[in-house]
C-alpha cells in the first residue's frame, strides 16, 4: 500500500492528549500508543531499520530498504483530522506504527469522506503479540471521533497475519480479490461481536499479566539489607522460608565486598546480577525508586511489587511521584503492584511463592484474596490461618495504582485452583468493568465482597481512584446484578466461603434441620426464617442421640425431595452425674468433672474417642448430601474440634445465626445464577425515534451546558421513545380551567404543579374525578383559596384506576446511568423501597425490578385487587433505559406518577435533564487505568 500524502507546510495542529494509552498485550506486556509527532523522526528511523525486508515488502508492496527524509517527513507530521498516525512504544522505542488517510471514492485525498485508507507496519521481534489488534481497536476509535465510518485496506495475500487481524476484529467487513491484492473494507461502528473480540483480548492480556506476578521465574528483592528487622531483608527471608521454587538473588547498592545474602547472590545493582529477574520487589526508600524502575526496566524485569510507602497515601501531593512510578514501569513493560503493597503470595506447589510481608506462606486451597488494604490483608491471612482454611494466591495490592481487583479477576476466571474468590474493596477504578468481568466470573465462581466505606463513601487517599463518593446503594446494585456477595465481615466473609468452597449450592430454599438439641433446632429454625428461607420443623433426636441416630436422621432428611439443605445441630452427649460435658466450656466441664471423679469420659475436650463415632456419622452423611447435590452445615455448641475431626469438609459454626448468613448468601447465589443461565436480551422496540431525539437534544443545549425541559419539551422528547405523557392544559382561572376540561374532556382532574406541591395530594393539591363543570369550578375555587395564586394549577384527563408507581433514571458520575422503579408515595421516599439497576437494562433486568421491590405484591393482585399490566410496565423501563443509553446528554429522567392499570398504563408527570456529560461506558478500545 502506498502513501502519497504530506501535512501542509506550517501546519501545527493541535495535539490529540486524550489518544495516548498503556496497553496490555497478549503475552502480558505493557505498551504506550500514542500520536507520532516530528519529534519522533530519529525513533521512527530505528524502528524502520529492525523490521525485515520481508514486512517492508508487504507494507509497501515493493522492496523498500530505507525511509527517504521525505518519507519520514510524511510519517511523522499529521494534521490529527484526515491525516493520523499512531506509534506503539515499549522503553521508548517505536515496536508498530499505524496510519490512516481520508481518501474520497477515487482514491484521493478528502477532506469531508467517511472513508479511509489504513495500514499497519510491526516490527518482527514484536509480532505474534497482538500489537496490531490493539493499535486497529485505537486507530478505530481515532477515526470514529474524526468522522470516518469505514476503513479501507489492501494486503498481499502472503500476508497472511495482517490478514487476520482484519478478519479477527469483528467488524462488520466486506472482502474482495482483484490484480493479486486482497481488498477489504471494515465499517467502523462496534457490533457485539466486535465489542466480544476485544473483551476477550483484554481478559487474555490481564489474566496473562497477573499470571507473570504470581508465577515468575525468579525474583529479585532489591532493598534487602544487613539488618534483619528491615522490610527487604524479611522479604527476602519470607521468600526463602516459603520454599520458592525458582530463582532469588538480592539488590543492596550497598552491598560492599559481600556478595551473598541469606545464602542468595547479592549485588550492588540489577545489572549485575548474575541471573534474569522476573519479579522485582522494591522496598528502598521512595526517593530512590525511580533509579531501581529503570535498572528493572532495562533488565528486561516483567513486575514489580512496590511495598515501598511516602506516596499518595501521604498526602495529594504525592500522588504525581505515583503516577510517575507507573508511568515509568508501564513505559518499560512492566505491571506493577503498589506502592505501599503488602505482597504476593501463591501457594501452587510448582511455585510457592511469598513475597510479601507475611512470615508464612498460607495452606494451599481453593480461595483467591485481594485486598487493596494492607492491615486488612494481614487481617485476612491471619483469619484464613485460624479457621483452617486454604488460599490458591493472595494479592494487596496497596494504593492499587496499577495492577487491581479487576486484574486479579481476569486470573482466577481460568485459575483451576481457585474455586471462590474474595475481595476487600475500598474503591473502584473503573466500576462498569468490574461489574462486567465479576458478573462473568461469578457465573462460574462465587465472588463474596467486603465493601469499606459503607456509610462515609470514603476513598483512602492513595488510591488511584476518581474521588467521586458513590452512593452505597449504587453499590449494592453493582454488585447484586453483577452476582456478587456482599459481606460486613471478616467473619461473615470466611463463613461464606467455607460453605461455597466446599460444598454444592444449594438447589433451593428448603432446609432440614436435624440434631440432639431442640433448642438448637429452633434458634435455627427462627434464624432461616429471618434470613427469607424456607426451614422444615426441625427432627429432634433428643440429647441422648446416638452416632446411628444421627446417622438415619440425617440420611432420612437428605432423601426428602421437599429438602435442599440440610443443617445438622449438634451438643455434646449428657454425662455422668447428669450434667453435660461441654468441651470449650470451663464451668461445666469442671462441675462434671468434680460430680463424676474418675468416670468422666475421656476425650471431653472434643478430641476423643466418644466424639470419633459422631464425626464419622456426620462426615458420612456431609458425603451422601453432595452426591445428591444437597449442602450439609454443621452448627455445634461447644465443640471446637469437631469439624475438624470429619472426614469430609464439612463447614461449621459455633452459632445458628452465622451458618444461616452464609446459606442465605449461598441459597441467593444460586438462584442468581439460575435466573442468569440464559442472558437477558434488550428488544428491538417501535417508536424510536433516535435521530429526532438527538437534534432536540443538541438543540436545547445549544445555549446552555444544562438545562431542565418544560413539560411541553418533556413530552415531545419521551414521545420520540413511545413514551405518551398524559396531556395537561393550564388552568390559571377559573374560564382556563372550564375550557382545559371541555377540550381534554370529562372526568378530569385538577392539580397543582408548582414544585412545592408536586406529589403532595396530602396538602390538598390533587383533586379527582371531576365529573361535571360544577365540580371543576368548586374544586378551583377551594384549591385556590387553600393553596394560594401560585400553585401552578392545571387539569388533566382521569387516568385508570391503578397502582401509581415511580420510574426513574439518573447518572451517577462514576458509575453511569442507573434505571429506578418503585411504587409513589411512602413506600419509595419514607422506606427507600426502590429497585435498580444499571443501564442499559434488558429485558430479565427489568422484570427484576419490577418484582424485587417490597411493595410488589401490590402489582400483583394483593388481597384479592387485580393484577395490573406489568408487561406495559416492563416495556416503560426499557424505552427509558434506552432513552438514557442512546443519549448520553439526558442526566436524569423522573416518571411519577406512573399509573398502572389492569391493562395499560399512564404517564401522569414527568421531568427531564439535559447536560453535557463526560462518557460513561467502558465500549472504547483496551487501555490500562
Amino acid at each position: 500500500m502506498t502513501d502519497t500524502q504530506d501535512t501542509a507546510p506550517g501546519a501545527s495542529p493541535s495535539y490529540p492528549s486524550h489518544w495516548e494509552a498503556d496497553i496490555l498485550l497478549r503475552d502480558g506486556g505493557t505498551a504506550r500508543i500514542r500520536p507520532l509527532t516530528p519529534d519522533d523522526a530519529g525513533r521512527l528511523v530505528a524502528f524502520y531499520t529492525d523490521v525485515s525486508d520481508q514486512s517492508k515488502y508487504y507494507r509497501f508492496f515493493a522492496p523498500y530498504p530505507r525511509l527517504s527524509d521525505r518519507d519520514v517527513r510524511r510519517f511523522t507530521h499529521h494534521d490529527y483530522v484526515n491525516r493520523v498516525g499512531l506509534a506503539v512504544l515499549v522503553r521508548d522505542e517505536i515496536i508498530a506504527t499505524v496510519r490512516f488517510d481520508r481518501i474520497d471514492g477515487t482514491g484521493r485525498p478528502s477532506e469531508d469522506s467517511t472513508d479511509a485508507e489504513v495500514a499497519f507496519l510491526v516490527q518482527d521481534a514484536h509480532q505474534g503479540r497482538g500489537v496490531a489488534s490493539a493499535l486497529l481497536e485505537h486507530i478505530a476509535a481515532v477515526a470514529r471521533e474524526r468522522g470516518i465510518r469505514r476503513f479501507i485496506a489492501e494486503v498481499l495475500p502472503d500476508n497472511r497475519k495482517m490478514g487476520k487481524v482484519f478478519t479477527d476484529a469483528g467488524y462488520t467487513q466486506h472482502r474482495s480479490f482483484a490484480d493479486g491484492v486482497a481488498h477489504f473494507e471494515l465499517d467502523l461502528e462496534p457490533t457485539e461481536q466486535s465489542l466480544a473480540v476485544m473483551r476477550a483480548r483484554e481478559h487474555r492480556a490481564e489474566a496473562q499479566s497477573t499470571q507473570r506476578l504470581l508465577a515468575p521465574g525468579s525474583v529479585a528483592v532489591v532493598g534487602a539489607g544487613r539488618d534483619p528487622r528491615g522490610v527487604g531483608r524479611s522479604v527476602l527471608r519470607n521468600l526463602l522460608a516459603a520454599g520458592f521454587t525458582g530463582r532469588i538473588q538480592a539488590v543492596n547498592r550497598n552491598a560492599g565486598e559481600l556478595t551473598e545474602l541469606d545464602g542468595v547472590p547479592l549485588r550492588a545493582s540489577l545489572g549485575e546480577l548474575p541471573h534474569p529477574v522476573d519479579l522485582a520487589v522494591v522496598a528502598v526508600p521512595s526517593a530512590q525508586v525511580p533509579a531501581v524502575v529503570a535498572q528493572c526496566g532495562a533488565h528486561g524485569v516483567q513486575g514489580l511489587v512496590v511495598v515501598t510507602a511516602g506516596y499518595a497515601e501521604t498526602g495529594i501531593e504525592r500522588r504525581a511521584r505515583q503516577r510517575d512510578l507507573v508511568r515509568q514501569a508501564r513505559a518499560a513493560g512492566m505491571r506493577v503492584i503498589g506502592p505501599n503493597a503488602f505482597g504476593l503470595l501463591n501457594t501452587d506447589p510448582a511455585v510457592r511463592l511469598n513475597a510479601s510481608l507475611s512470615p508464612q506462606l498460607p495452606a494451599a486451597g481453593p480461595l483467591g484474596v485481594f485486598s487493596q488494604s494492607g492491615a486488612i490483608g494481614a487481617a485476612l491471612l491471619e483469619a484464613a490461618h485460624r479457621r483452617g482454611l486454604g488460599l490458591s494466591s493472595f494479592a494487596s495490592a496497596g494504593n492499587r495504582a496499577d495492577v487491581s481487583g479487576n486484574d486479579l479477576l481476569q486470573y482466577w476466571e481460568e485459575d483451576p485452583a481457585t474455586r471462590v474468590v474474595l475481595l476487600y474493596l475500598e474503591s473502584f477504578g473503573n466500576p462498569r468493568k468490574f461489574s462486567r468481568i465479576a458478573r462473568r466470573v461469578a457465573a462460574a465462581k462465587p465472588v463474596v465482597v467486603i465493601k469499606g466505606g459503607r456509610h462515609t463513601g470514603s476513598i483512602p487517599a492513595g488510591h488511584a481512584a476518581a474521588l467521586t463518593r458513590i452512593d452505597d446503594r449504587t453499590v449494592d446494585t453493582l454488585f447484586q446484578q453483577a452476582g456478587v456477595l456482599r459481606v460486613d465481615t471478616i467473619t461473615e466473609l470466611y463463613d461464606a466461603a467455607d460453605l461455597l468452597a466446599h460444598q454444592p449450592l444449594p438447589p433451593g430454599d428448603r432446609i432440614a434441620i436435624v440434631g440432639n438439641s431442640d433448642s438448637l433446632g429452633l434458634l435455627t429454625h427462627d434464624a432461616a426464617l429471618s434470613a427469607g428461607l424456607r426451614p422444615l420443623l426441625p427432627h429432634d433426636l433428643t440429647t441422648s442421640a446416638t452416632p446411628e441416630d444421627f446417622s438415619s436422621g440425617l440420611s432420612a432428611a437428605i432423601d426428602r425431595p421437599d429438602s435442599d439443605t440440610v443443617i445438622a445441630v449438634v451438643i455434646p452427649p449428657i454425662g455422668a452425674g447428669a450434667l453435660p460435658h461441654f468441651p470449650g466450656s470451663g464451668l461445666l466441664s469442671a462441675s462434671a468433672s468434680a460430680s463424676a471423679g474418675a468416670d468422666a469420659p475421656a476425650g471431653a475436650d472434643g478430641g476423643g474417642e466418644p466424639f470419633a463415632p459422631f464425626a464419622e456419622a456426620l462426615g458420612a452423611a456431609a458425603e451422601r448430601a453432595n452426591a445428591v447435590g444437597k449442602p450439609l452445615l454443621l452448627i455445634h455448641l461447644a465443640l471446637p474440634d469437631l469439624a475438624a475431626r470429619l472426614t469430609a469438609r464439612v463447614p461449621a459454626y459455633p452459632r445458628p445465626e452465622r451458618a444461616v448468613r452464609a446459606l442465605a448468601h449461598a441459597t441467593r447465589h444460586a438462584a442468581w445464577r439460575r435466573d442468569n443461565a440464559e442472558a437477558g436480551r434488550i428488544p428491538e422496540l417501535d417508536g424510536i425515534a433516535e435521530g429526532p431525539a438527538r437534534r432536540q437534544v443538541a438543540s436545547a443545549l445549544a445555549a446552555a451546558p444544562e438545562v431542565t425541559l418544560d413539560e411541553a419539551a418533556a413530552a415531545a422528547l419521551l414521545a420520540h421513545y413511545g413514551i405518551a405523557l398524559q396531556r395537561t392544559l393550564p388552568a390559571a382561572d377559573r374560564a382556563a380551567a372550564v375550557l382545559a376540561a371541555r377540550t381534554l374532556g370529562y372526568p378530569v382532574a385538577l392539580k397543582a404543579t408548582s414544585p412545592s406541591l408536586r406529589h403532595r395530594p396530602d396538602l390538598g393539591s390533587v383533586r379527582l374525578d371531576l365529573t361535571s363543570e360544577a365540580e371543576l369550578l368548586r374544586a378551583h375555587q377551594e384549591t385556590t383559596a387553600l393553596l394560594g395564586p401560585d400553585a401552578r394549577l392545571v387539569v388533566q384527563p382521569m387516568a385508570p384506576r391503578g397502582v401509581d408507581t415511580t420510574v426513574s433514571a439518573t447518572v451517577d458520575p462514576a458509575v453511569g446511568a442507573i434505571l429506578s422503579f418503585g411504587v409513589a408515595g411512602a413506600a419509595s421516599e419514607l422506606l427507600g423501597d426502590l429497585a435498580h439497576r444499571l443501564i442499559p437494562a434488558t429485558d430479565r433486568d427489568v422484570a427484576g425490578l419490577v418484582r424485587e421491590i417490597r411493595a410488589a405484591p401490590l402489582l400483583f393482585g394483593w388481597r384479592g385487587a387485580e393484577p395490573v399490566d406489568t408487561g406495559a410496565l416492563e416495556e416503560l423501563l426499557l424505552r427509558v433505559s434506552q432513552l438514557v443509553d442512546d443519549i448520553p446528554e439526558v442526566a436524569a429522567v423522573s416518571l411519577e406518577p406512573v399509573v398502572v392499570a389492569p391493562h395499560g398504563l399512564a404517564v401522569l408527570g414527568a421531568t427531564v435533564r439535559l447536560a453535557h456529560l463526560p462518557a460513561r461506558t467502558d465500549l472504547g478500545p483496551r487501555a490500562l487505568g
